[in-house]
């Protein structure tokens, strides 16, 4: 029992009935194919609740029992584990609620929990009165489902068109639940419920709420009654009920009550309805296909019982509770057996088919004509049913067509009576009592029945038969198939009747024959019958003199009474100022003239109002003029009745536009109101009179009404300007002042007979000034103060109406406060949701008060503007800013929150709601206002729970669909609609607008967030959750969310695609926002799963809304991106992991079903997933079919062919009417562009244009759709765009900003590959849209750079294991496919597209990259001989290479040229790029083909030409504030290819060719050297703009380079090269030697030495200059000089460098920068190293260039063995004691001999940090963290960075500082060697010469004297003729015997055992693998055996 009684909490009651009617909607109403197996399965489940309609679960003493113990024992629940404890408060109110609804306790409880849980969509509600709704909305659903499954039956009256297994389904099922006794049982329950007995009821339990709550309930239950009516009656139009339900249902009707206006009710009307659908045989008549069946299944034919049963109920002459009612059913039946009379098988029921006429009498006699008109047609409910309609049509037809007798007898019978009226009136004697008035009630009623035609039917036209054929196909009637076939004898009996009615017509009658025939004109085609009926009418007797004598009813007869009156009351016009101007005079009209008169109007009014024809026909008549008349007798006194008849009649006339311009001036004339005054006149007369005097004081009226309604159609039809020329201001303007200051000012204190009559003035008024102002747009004329002349004086002339109305709405005027006023009196009449007089009129005023502002908002930005611009003395307020004004009712400033307070009404206004939503959004622009907004809306709580409410109801409302613009406007059920979703866009739209201003805004209090603390500290929770309301967030994600959980995905995706696109976007604005980010992104993960849940359904495909699929998924993409990064900064893994597998994975997900799907769906879905899920090994990945959805083609209009206009101006007017719409993308403005055509059009003159005026238009119409076509491609182009934008950042996070781990690197490289592939496939495709390739372009350049990255780290993790198949995870075919697809992508953006190709050439680059071998650490083991090299296989990456270059060079010249064209011009990062994709091709191509297409096609020289134009912009970049550093990069760039070119010999000369050197030499900014000290003090804070020496440095740096590399590859016996080198170096000499002096030596500086004595060592050689050829004498002198100098500076350099200032300059930088200490120093040491090592090759040079044997050789350094001073790095050396001169001096050969130690000492210290390093690369996995960290530590930049990365990361990082370190400690080996190599070299040379060769000079000789200290000054001259080879030693004459014995002590004691020992120890260890082996050691050897030698 248990189970049983677990509690429910979807209430059995309401929510498993909720899903019932979705299900019965779904399918049968809104076509959902899936949904017939699903209503299948739910009417099986709810067959009892159909079978027991209504009946509740009963109570039970075990239930009471239950729900009694809930509060202390708990009570299971469904779907829950264990047990609850309720509250006892709760338990209480369930038993209140089951003795109220007499209902199971438990049922009740449910009830209330369900209240309890939906309690948030009813703001204001407590559990208890939700209960109570869901209570009766539990039932309505299924009497809805009830209704909707019989309507979808089969049968004789209609049909919806669906499936036939549906229709069989809903007809099974319905037959049974009939053959249960579903009759009795619905007509049971319209008796039993009723709402006031339900009130009662609740009312004594407190059930009731607020009025709101009331309302809602009184619908509730009135709807049920009315849906079980309607079931009934929908049953029996579809199939007729038995004998015994036919009977109950007759039986119910006698019981029937009118209501207190004497007409039916909506439900009992329905049943009356039903009896008549049973009793109808009209469709026997139809001949449809399926008739025999349907006569088959009639009773009336087939069941003599049936027949015999009902004719015996019918004819019983017990009296009914309606006597009328009973007389509609007599009538009916008589009809009936006439009928069947009349068919074969009604021969059978001859006894009863007799009666047919005794039955009619009795109807007849009941009055039955005048209760259907009043009891029937009086029913609100009637005009909305089409089949009520078709129904009473044919029983009011049947009447006149099958009992023509009973017609004469009633005819008859009018005629008798009206000669008896006739003659009781000559004899004044009383009326007689037995007066009938069957066929005046007869007229009545049709002329009121078909006077209404909602459904457009045009029923009345079977009154009318055609005499003549019409040649007018638009007028044939509806029986007409051609247009002389019989018409059908009904037709013709009708229309007889209809004629012989009006013939001799008895005066009773005539007002009722006038009133039918105003009936019958109603419609286009009645209306043109009875137009001409008329006319033929009088036709016949105009040959009489007066012609009155004619018919009485025709156009002749009427207009000649017209115009009798006309003239006998014009005779009595008095003048105005007479006394007795009030009293009417006496000869006036009585009062059944006044009755006829107006019936007469009224008809003319019909007629003309449908018939153009007509109207033109009788206002062209020349001697009726009816318009003349009608203005004339407006002049005379007659009622106001009549009078506001005839402007009704004359604003009939008023529709077409032509009339109405005649209409203007005659209206003017007759001074209808009185715009000019007669001078000398007391007082005002006219329509003010009336208005003020007559109407106000009768407190009626319809003169005003009727005016106003003129005025409204004539505005719309024509404007007149110069109304009343010459004697007034000419305009509208009178006509206004006095519609807004007599009409709309004074209307709310005028009195009011009847009440509704004070909303329909106010209406009609303020549709006047809603078309005045709607039609208005401000031009700049408007502000000009024009002129005219009246009378001889200049008057100003008036303004537009539309800018009157602007003026005073842009003012604190009394109208703006009256508009006001009435929004909030109608704002406080809709909140109390009753019923009152004239609440439509009050509706539809309000609504314009709305318009008028919306209009107002949206016109004043361009009328201010006007206004500024012309400078008028107009004063204006924004009207935003007048509607923060204070209230004068209220005294608050709460004009803004009554306009929002309409959304809360949107169910029953929904145009106001979104009119409200329209003028919210345009106020939304404004920041400042919306800060005060959001004040006003907080301000009172109750207030601002229902402004939450409204807009939460705007946007959950589920009747709102998108509609396509095609649709037509007819069905006002789809145009509500469509308003509804429209109100839903503008609030999304005022949402995202506020969203992007800074906080409070109305969004963020709208959507749930703090507007009183920090954002960023709002808690969403779901609704109802701590007190949480239901806000708009909820309400989108609901929207959102419907149909996730289902295979289909979001149903709002298809349904509105518009709407989910915008809902998307605020989703995504709030996760963007930083401050709304955090709460909205929890929210979405832990309450919604949101993302995942939407992103499964990627991609969305909408075939016939491409844009706003693409649109939504965009939204939802970045949304995903945002989401992605946020979760792996915070680590949350598994939720990023989640959706990385969503959106990447290849495999087949078992698709997760959500807890909310049914049981039935899991069978669906266990089926199908199996057959879709296990047979497929692969599935497409989401990101992949994601961008499958993106269609790259583009279909763009074709050009515009014109034959009348001028292409280039409609284009040049086309462009100016473009502008940015919300979206931002640029489209052209139609109405407008119309606009501009049309007036064109009409501009032009002359009879050619007008006759081909409509070829004109046509063209228009042609150039308008162009344009619409122009704006969706726009449109379209733009979403997909956006859409690959979204695509691409959503891969580049996954790819960048998740966790490396998640997508390990085999995977990853799979998915880029994927992704390449198809991107480039897409963008290859013959019609991709070249607007969608930057975007490409983009993608690819990331997903390379992340390909390659993934590539290059995974070989350093496997370094070492060589696998020779391929590389890496990824197949080196797919690799070759990418460059193949890439550079094919690079080609088809040929000409254009430069910019675009910059990425692709930074994709070539990764993707070149790749196969790049990684820096291997130089084990200084190169074991491997020369041969075993050459002989190896080809590891992956040459490999690779290879294959890559054979790619790049299938492609050919094409390819060459482009990448050649974009290096040398266009935009400057395109260039750098294609410099390197240049440079970097060159470098592996091993065949020089691109080298040689260079050079050879012109391209090379044209960039060697271009450095003529760096040199200017590089000179610019040397002022300390540089302009751009563009120039700079790209000359770098520049420069690195051709020194690429130049690492050719091939490459090198062609430079040399192109003159490079002449350029360079040419170049000025060589010579630019920066003061250093100057701009220390300029340097940019931010450290990214280089300091000017640093730029300097960037720009001679790669000039050196170059200069070296060009003479390394010119061979040696080309001294060309080397001559134009030392020529550069001799132009710029000052800049040389300033470098080679400078005192301060930075690393920069020592950088720029090492490379400048690189050059000097190989150039500055004594015969170099003759190699130069042509150099004159005195030009070689001067050279020789410059190289002298170059030499001694080199040497002073040596002398600076190899001593004291080593040290100290690294100290130094360590000093100066000690974060980036390590790599500094070691930069440093490689540099002052190297530019020793090359020193020492230039004295090396010299001397072995001087001469081959040392007797001949020259002496570089003086014989002094001294070693420098000053070891230890202190200050002591030359630099400081000595002055500068002294640097000219030799420096001594101790010198070398102390760098010999040093390079010695350094190289032992290098070779151990060597091993070392090289030992902890090898030992990598062993190392202690803290090592790796400090590894690191240089790599990384920023405090606490290498704490964040990761362990992976972190020994790569190491072993990459590992192979830094052991590289650069090769590098300083080498140095050293080669060093100690060539210092043993020079000491060799020396020695050997001042030892051996050398004779000292004599002491005394010398001037001066002291041993040691002595050194030789060399005098310059004697330098530079030792370097010009001529003698030798001449000056060293100073050097004495003593000196060489010193220098020989001196090189003994330093050239010891332990130097020799570690010299040849270097040699043991480092130069056995080198090819000089043995060459230190022969040297020492011989040094040795000089220094060992006897003095001689």
């Amino acid at each position: 029992m248990a189970g049983q009684m677990a509690v429910n909490l979807g209430a059995s009651l309401w929510g498993p009935l909720k899903e019932l009617w979705e299900t019965v909607d779904g399918a049968i109403l809104r076509r959902q194919t899936e949904s017939v197996h699903l209503l299948d399965l739910q009417l099986k489940k709810h067959k009892p609740h159909f079978l027991s309609l209504f009946r509740n679960p009963p109570k039970s003493a075990d239930q009471k029992e239950k729900v009694r113990k809930a509060s202390t024992e708990g009570i299971a629940i469904q779907g829950q584990q264990g047990s609850r404890l309720l509250p006892e408060q709760l338990l209480t109110e369930a038993f209140i609620l089951s003795d109220l609804f007499d209902i199971g306790e438990m049922a009740a409880l449910e009830l209330l929990l369900t209240g309890e849980q939906q309690q948030p969509q009813f703001p204001g509600l407590t559990r208890g009165l939700v209960a109570v709704l869901l209570y009766w909305d539990g039932k309505l659903c299924v009497a809805n489902s009830l209704r909707t499954l019989i309507q979808s039956r089969h049968g004789k009256t209609f049909t919806l068109d669906l499936s036939g297994e549906l229709v069989a389904l809903t007809t099974r099922f319905t037959d049974e639940l009939m053959n249960q006794g579903l009759t009795k049982r619905i007509l049971a329950l319209v008796s039993e419920i009723s709402v006031a007995k339900e009130f009662e009821r609740l009312q004594k339990e407190r059930g009731l709420g607020n009025e709101k709550h009331r309302k809602e309930v009184g619908d509730l239950i009135k709807e049920c009654r009315q849906a079980l009516a309607d079931s009934l009656f929908a049953w029996t139009c579809q199939s007729p009920l038995t004998k015994d339900d036919t009977l109950a249902l007759i039986g119910h009707l006698e019981t029937v009550t009118a209501q207190a206006d004497g007409s039916l009710d909506s439900v009992n009307l329905a049943l009356v309805m039903a009896l008549l659908y049973c009793l109808d045989v009209s469709f026997i008549e139809q001949g449809t296909e399926d008739r025999e069946d349907l006569l088959q299944a009639l009773p009336l034919l087939t069941e003599r019982q049936y027949v015999s049963a009902v004719h015996s109920r019918l004819m019983d002459n017990q009296p009914w509770k309606l006597p009328g009612l009973q007389a509609v059913c007599k009538l009916a039946w008589a009809l009936t057996l006439r009928v069947l009379s009349q068919l074969p098988q009604g021969s059978a029921l001859v006894e009863f088919t007799e009666a047919d006429e005794g039955l009619a009498d009795q109807a007849l006699l009941g009055d039955v004509f005048l209760f259907i008109k009043e009891g029937m047609l009086g029913c609100d409910n009637f005009t909305q049913e089409e089949f009520y309609i078709r129904r009473l049509h044919s029983l009011i037809t049947d009447f006149l067509a099958l009992m023509p007798m009973k017609v004469k007898q009633l005819r008859n019978r009018a005629d008798e009576d009206a000669r008896l009226v006739h003659i009781s009136l000559q004899m004044d004697s009383e009326l007689p009592s037995s007066l009938r008035k069957d066929l005046e009630h007869l007229m009545l009623l049709i002329g009121e029945f078909y006077s209404k035609d909602q459904f457009g039917l045009e029923l009345g036209l079977e009154f009318w038969c055609p005499t003549e054929s019409l040649q007018h196909t638009t007028l044939q009637g509806s029986y007409l198939g051609m247009a002389l076939q019989r018409p059908p004898h009904k037709q013709v009996v009708l229309s007889k009747f209809v004629r012989q009615m009006g013939d001799l017509l008895p005066s009773t009658l005539y007002i009722s024959y006038l009133r039918m025939l105003k009936g019958l004109s109603n419609g286009p085609q009645c209306a043109h019958y009875c137009f001409s009926l008329l006319k033929t009418n009088g036709a016949t007797h105009s040959d009489n003199i007066q012609g009155v004598s004619g018919s009485p009813v025709s156009w002749e007869h009427f207009f000649h009474s017209l115009m009798l009156y006309h003239e006998n009351l014009r005779r009595d016009l008095p003048n105005p100022d007479a006394a007795q101007y009030r009293h009417p005079p006496l000869r006036g009209i009585t009062q059944r003239e006044l009755e006829a008169l107006t019936s007469f109007l009224q008809l003319l009014t019909t007629i003309i109002t449908w018939s153009e024809n007509a109207r033109l026909a009788l206002c062209e008549h020349p001697q009726w003029t009816p318009v003349v008349v009608m203005l004339g007798l407006l002049q005379c006194s007659v009622p106001p009745i009549l009078k506001a008849e005839l402007l009704h009649c004359l604003a009939a006339f008023g529709k077409s536009p032509e009339i109405a311009a005649s209409l203007w001036p005659s209206l003017e004339y007759t001074q209808i109101l009185q715009t000019v005054r007669v001078p000398g006149q007391r007082q005002a007369a006219g329509i003010e009179v009336e208005l003020s005097e007559i109407e106000s004081s009768s407190e009626e009226y319809p003169l005003t009404r009727a005016f106003c309604h003129l005025i409204s159609t004539l505005v719309e039809s024509s404007m007149p300007v110069n109304l009343g020329a010459g004697l007034r201001v000419p305009g509208f303007q009178p006509y206004l002042d006095f519609l807004r200051e007599s009409v709309f000012l004074p209307f709310t204190t005028r009195a009011y007979r009847r009440p509704a009559e004070k909303w329909e003035v106010a209406d009609a008024v303020l549709e006047v000034f809603h078309k005045l102002l709607r039609d208005y747009e401000p031009q700049p004329s408007d502000f000009i103060q024009e002129m005219v002349e009246l009378q001889g004086e200049q008057v100003p002339t008036h303004k537009l109406p539309g800018h009157n109305i602007m003026f005073h709405l842009l003012n604190e005027s009394p109208m703006l406060a009256l508009c006001l006023s009435l929004l909030e009196e109608g704002v406080r009449q809709l909140d109390t949701y009753a019923p009152f007089p004239g609440k439509k009129h009050l509706e539809s005023a309000v609504l314009r008060c709305l318009c008028l502002l919306d209009l107002t908002l949206q016109k004043e930005v361009v009328f201010m503007d006007l206004l500024r611009e012309s400078q008028a003395s107009l004063l204006v307020s924004p009207l935003e800013q007048l509607l923060q004004g204070v209230s004068s009712q209220t005294r608050r400033a709460d004009h803004i929150v009554n306009i929002a307070r309409y959304l809360y009404h949107s169910s029953s206004n929904p145009e106001a709601a979104f009119q409200s939503a329209k003028i919210l959004r345009r106020i939304a622009n404004y920041p400042n206002i919306q800060m005060r907004l959001v004040g006003d809306f907080t301000h009172d709580q109750t207030v601002s729970e229902k402004l939450m409410a409204g807009f939460v109801e705007c946007l959950d409302n589920e009747e709102a669909e998108e509609a396509l613009e095609t649709e037509d406007e007819s069905d006002t059920q789809k145009k509500v609609s469509r308003i509804r979703h429209e109100t839903q866009i503008h609030i999304l739209n005022l949402l995202i607008t506020s969203l992007e201003l800074k906080s409070p805004n109305l969004a963020l209090y709208l959507l749930g967030y703090e507007v009183k603390k920090p954002v960023s500290s709002t808690n969403l929770q779901d609704p109802g959750v701590l007190g949480c309301p239901r806000s708009c967030l909820h309400a989108i994600l609901s929207l959102l969310q419907r149909g996730t959980e289902k295979r289909s995905g979001p149903i709002l995706t298809q349904q509105a695609p518009h709407l989910a696109e915008l809902c998307y976007q605020v989703i995504y604005q709030l996760c963007a926002c930083p401050d709304t980010s955090g709460p909205t992104m929890r929210y979405l993960r832990t309450s919604q799963d949101f993302l995942f849940s939407h992103l499964q359904h990627l991609p969305f495909i909408l075939p016939g809304n491409q844009i706003a699929a693409l649109s939504q998924m965009s939204w939802l993409m970045k949304t995903a991106a945002i989401e992605l990064r946020v979760t792996s900064l915070n680590r949350q893994r598994s939720h990023t992991q989640r959706l990385v597998s969503l959106l990447l994975d290849d495999q087949p997900h078992a698709q997760h079903a959500s807890e909310g799907e049914s049981v039935m769906e899991e069978e669906t879905r266990s089926v199908s997933g199996f057959l879709h899920f296990d047979t497929v090994s692969k599935v497409r990945r989401k990101l992949l079919s994601v961008l499958d959805a993106i269609d790259f083609s583009q279909d763009m209009p074709e050009l515009l062919q014109l034959d009348f206009f001028e292409r280039a101006q409609i284009e040049q007017v086309i462009s100016n009417c473009e502008h940015m719409n919300e979206q931002g993308h640029t489209v052209c403005n139609v109405k407008l562009l119309h606009r501009v055509l049309v007036a064109e059009v009409n501009a032009l003159q002359g009879m050619a244009a007008i006759g081909q005026r409509p070829l004109l238009m046509e063209e228009v119409n042609s150039i308008l759709q162009q344009v619409v076509e122009r704006n969706r491609v726009r449109r379209s182009l733009s979403a997909k765009r956006h859409a690959l934008q979204s695509w691409r950042s959503l891969v580049e996070t996954l790819l960048s900003a998740c966790p490396a781990d998640l997508l390990p690197a085999d995977e990853r490289q799979l998915i880029i590959r994927d992704l390449l592939l198809d991107l480039h496939d897409k963008v290859l495709s013959e019609d991709a849209a070249g607007e969608l390739m930057p975007i490409v372009a983009g993608a690819v350049f990331t997903l390379t750079a992340h390909l390659s990255q993934s590539v290059l780290s995974e070989q350093q993790q496997v370094a070492g294991l060589e696998a020779s198949s391929g590389f890496a995870s990824i197949a080196n075919s797919a690799l070759h496919l990418i460059l193949r697809k890439l550079l094919n992508f690079i080609l088809c953006t040929g000409g254009g597209y430069q910019r675009l190709r910059a990425h692709l050439y930074g994709s070539l680059l990764y993707y070149l990259q790749i196969a790049q071998k990684p820096e291997e650490p130089d084990t200084l083991q190169s074991g491997k001989a020369m041969w075993e090299r050459l002989t190896a296989p080809e590891d992956g990456f040459s490999k690779l290479q290879r294959e890559n270059l054979a790619i790049i060079e299938s492609y050919g010249k094409a390819l060459m040229e482009i990448v050649c064209r974009d290096a040398c011009d266009g935009h400057e990062i395109s260039r750098m790029l294609a410099l390197a994709v240049l440079d970097r091709i060159l470098s592996i191509d091993r065949q020089n083909q691109w080298l040689v297409y260079v050079c050879n096609s012109g391209y090379l020289r044209s960039l060697v030409e271009s450095l003529r134009q760096d040199d200017v912009a590089l000179q610019g970049l040397l002022t300390p504030q540089p302009p751009i550093l563009k120039p700079l990069y790209l000359y770098e760039s520049k420069m690195a290819l051709l020194t690429r070119v130049a690492k050719t010999s091939q490459g090198a000369v062609e430079l040399l060719r192109c003159g490079l050197m002449a350029l360079l030499m040419e170049c000025q900014v060589f010579d630019m050297v920066p003061d250093s000290d100057a701009h220390r003090l300029m340097r940019d804070p931010s450290g990214f703009i280089p300091s000017p020496m640093d730029r300097y440095r960037q720009i001679l740096l790669p000039t050196l380079r170059l200069l070296q590399v060009i003479l390394t590859s010119v061979s040696i016996n080309h001294q060309q090269g080397a001559a134009q080198v030392l020529q550069w170096l001799i132009v710029h000499a000052d800049t040389v030697q300033s470098l080679l002096r400078r005192q301060e030596l930075s690393l920069g500086a020592l950088q720029e030495l090492s490379l400048l004595t690189g050059i000097i060592s190989k150039t500055a050689l004594p015969g170099v200059l003759e190699m130069g050829g042509e150099v004159n004498g005195a030009a070689l002198l001067e050279f020789q000089g410059h190289i002298t100098r170059f030499q001694r500076l080199c040497l002073s350099l040596l002398s600076r460098l190899a001593g004291s200032e080593r040290e100290r300059l690294l100290k130094q930088a360590e000093i100066e920068a000690p974060a980036e200490s390590a790599e500094r120093r070691e930069e440093m040491e490689v540099a002052m190293l190297q530019v020793c090592a090359n020193i020492m090759e230039y004295c090396q040079t010299l001397l072995v260039q001087s001469s081959a044997q040392a007797q001949f050789s020259i002496c570089l350094f003086s014989p002094s063995g001294g070693e420098p001073a000053g070891r230890d790095g202190g200050r002591s050396d030359l630099s400081s004691s000595l002055p500068p001169m002294v640097y000219s001096r030799a420096p001594s050969l101790g010198l070398v001999l102390y760098l010999l130690k040093t390079a010695a000492g350094d190289f032992f210290q290098f070779h151990q940090s060597h091993r070392q390093s090289l030992g902890k690369l090898q030992g990598l996995d062993q190392l202690p963290p803290e090592e790796l960290k400090e590894l690191c530590q240089g790599l990384v930049s920023g405090p606490g960075g290498v704490e964040k990365i990761s362990s992976v990361q972190r020994s790569l990082l190491a072993k990459r500082r590992l192979v830094q370190l052991i590289n650069n400690r090769a590098k300083l080996l080498a140095l050293c060697s080669y060093v100690i190599e060539t210092c043993l070299f020079v000491l060799w040379r020396h020695l050997e010469y001042y030892l051996l060769h050398y004779t000292p000079s004599d002491p005394k000789d010398s001037m001066l004297t002291g041993a040691g200290s002595f050194r030789t000054r060399l005098a310059d001259d004697s330098f530079g003729a030792l370097q010009a080879g001529g003698g030798r030693g001449l000056g060293l004459s100073k050097v004495s015997q003593q000196d060489l014995d010193q220098l020989k002590g001196d090189m003994a004691a330093g050239f010891g055992e332990a130097l020799q020992r570690k010299l040849l120890e270097v040699e043991s260890s480092y130069s056995q693998v080198r090819s000089r082996y043995t060459f230190i050691q022969a040297l020492v050897r011989r040094i040795r055996g000089l220094l060992r030698q006897p003095k001689s």
